[in-house]
């Protein structure tokens, strides 16, 4: 994997006392040593700063960092938790939960002295929105940078256990004649995401008007913060929901609804969260951002690897985190898919949540901002003249993950050797070739375009 052994043959762990019934872990070591097991009287081990070359001493130590407390964070819970903002130099970042995507953005808008966040993790079209002014106060423009993806696959669709009748998974053909039956009656069949133009809110969109149902005219498509999507199912006040973890194990759990598909299912390897920071703030501190992302994407590798899952559950239900129960995390983040429907619970699935994968979860690929930003033309969210290819250049930072990489050590196996990952193909058969976006828009046969 990651060619660390010069600067780890000098490493020492240090021991901090820490007591937390609640989750705080053990570590045998950050590069995959067997974990402990986690006792009562609960311990954490952090690694010692690194003695940085001059070049690459941060600017400042600290910086604010937004999340929402869900399992697609992991990797900046563990960079705080293990101490690796402090191994690169940045010891004071400090994790900020919210509780929307909403409250994200508007805290990405006010400038830090003003009680705003330097960063903060976001859904990967989120950066692009604010950088148009499409999403902000007043329109305004907001420059923002996006140089690190935290995670691939994991996300799900849900439905309510009302609609089970119907058999709906993949394929929402079967659902079509339900919804035009609701909408006629008046109550027509409401589904949710977190985010207007987000990841959720595209894949939501894109699955239903797959089956030849209409997201704009057949069915009510709402917003509703993640961690009040059970509540909403279980009141029936909507019928499905499209959202990271854990919140569909926490629906079967609760024996609310079923997950109709896991979106890895919908599109393989597909994108999810990323660490976008205000642009302004990244020209003034380009050593603290790649500090950041160091420390970022170490605690990336730690999470890939699967004995350390149990820990990481441990951790992400804490109250300052998910604050779910670990029986609600657990079962997903180790690739067993129950489904809720009586489908063959699934195990070791190829679709569990991956933040490393050899650098290509992590790496931010411009192609994949390129389909998010050509689906918000799709449906009106962004005007069809757009020009992407500008906006990609000024957002997407892939050459400061590079940088990043390389004064890490990263074996060059795994660091990206092109922004793109060519054509992509989606469950329903249709493909997307980043390098003709336009005939992609023309080809989809429902969209408000």
């Amino acid at each position: 994997m990651t060619n660390f052994s010069a600067q780890y043959s000098r490493r020492k762990f240090l021991i901090t006392a820490g007591a937390s019934a609640v989750g705080s872990v053990f570590l045998k070591g950050c590069l995959g040593n067997p974990p402990e097991s986690i006792s009562e009287a609960t311990r954490t081990q952090k690694v010692e700063a690194l003695t940085l070359p001059a070049e690459q001493v941060p600017e400042t130590k600290s910086a604010n960092i937004g999340f929402i407390g869900q399992t697609d964070a992991a990797p900046l819970i563990i960079a705080q938790e293990l101490g690796f903002f402090a191994k690169y130099g940045v010891p004071d970042i400090k994790l900020q939960k919210q509780p929307s995507w909403a409250v994200v953005r508007d805290k990405l808008e006010l400038d830090p002295a003003g009680g705003g966040i330097e960063a903060g993790m976001v859904l990967t079209p989120m950066p692009y929105l604010m950088a148009l002014g499409v999403v902000t106060k007043g329109n305004k423009k907001i420059p923002m940078y996006l140089p690190l993806r935290l995670n691939v696959g994991g996300q799900g669709i849900t439905v309510a256990d009302s609609l089970k009748g119907t058999g709906v998974k993949l394929d929402t053909s079967v659902l079509k004649q339900r919804a035009q039956e609701a909408k006629a009656a008046g109550k027509p069949l409401r589904f949710a995401h977190t985010f207007k133009g987000g990841t959720s809110d595209i894949m939501l969109r894109y699955w239903l008007a797959a089956g030849g149902i209409d997201p704009e005219n057949d069915v009510v498509i709402q917003i509703v913060p993640g961690a009040q999507l059970v509540s909403n199912l279980q009141t029936g006040d909507i019928q499905g929901f499209c959202v990271g973890e854990p919140w569909h194990l926490r629906a079967i759990n609760q024996k609310v609804g079923y997950t109709a598909l896991i979106t890895g299912e919908f599109w393989k390897d597909h994108p999810e969260k990323a660490l976008a920071f205000r642009a302004d703030w990244v020209d003034k501190h380009p050593k603290t951002t790649k500090a950041i992302l160091k420390a970022v994407m170490e605690a990336q590798q730690w999470c890939d690897k699967m004995e350390n899952r149990e820990e990481m559950a441990q951790l992400l239900s804490r109250d300052e985190y998910a604050k779910v129960p670990v029986k609600d995390i657990i079962d997903r983040l180790k690739g067993k898919i129950d489904y809720g429907d009586g489908r063959p619970v699934a195990e070791n699935s190829p679709h569990v949540m991956r933040y490393w994968e050899k650098g290509t979860a992590s790496y931010p690929y411009q192609s994949h901002d390129q389909w998010f930003l050509t689906e918000n033309m799709r449906w009106g969210m962004l005007p069809v003249n757009t020009d992407t290819k500008a906006i990609i250049k000024q957002v997407n930072r892939e050459d400061l993950w590079r940088e990043a990489a390389k004064e890490m050590g990263i074996a060059a196996a795994e660091i990206p050797k092109n922004p793109s990952k060519g054509v992509e193909k989606f469950f329903d058969g249709v493909a997307f070739n980043p390098a003709d976006p336009v005939a992609y828009l023309k080809n989809v046969k429902i969209k408000k375009i």
